[in-house]
């Protein structure tokens, strides 16, 4: 993890766009600024992390969230939780590719480590 960085986690899909994209936007702002990025996709949003779904998401006056989470992949990292992943029937094989699946104990071990802030939509 870099020296600074924030742990997003995020909880909203399509049920709550407002909040999911607050999520991406964070991160993606976060990235812009040298700022180390750690996005959680984490319930609804878990189905951003498959190819195209994240295409079609919209939201009036917010930046597109395709293109967001493109940027927090060339310069950070994205992780869907492996409970979320196994409810929805996601494996690794069906994620765009520099997405990971991970558990708890990941999660945790990013939001203490020196210089980390968390955050969760």
């Amino acid at each position: 993890m870099a020296e600074r960085c924030i742990v997003i986690k995020v909880t909203a899909g399509k049920d709550d766009p407002e909040r999911c994209n607050q999520a991406f936007t964070v991160a993606a702002a976060a990235v812009a600024s040298g700022i180390g990025v750690s996005l959680w996709l984490t319930g609804e949003s878990a189905w951003f992390a498959l190819p195209g779904r994240a295409g079609d998401f919209s939201l009036p006056h917010a930046a597109p969230l395709a293109d967001l989470l493109a940027a927090v992949l060339a310069a950070g990292s994205v992780t869907v939780c492996t409970q979320c992943a196994a409810r929805r029937d996601i494996t690794a094989d069906d994620l765009i590719d520099g997405i990971r699946i991970a558990g708890a104990a990941t999660f945790v071990a990013e939001i203490m480590a020196e210089g980390a802030q968390a955050l969760v939509y």
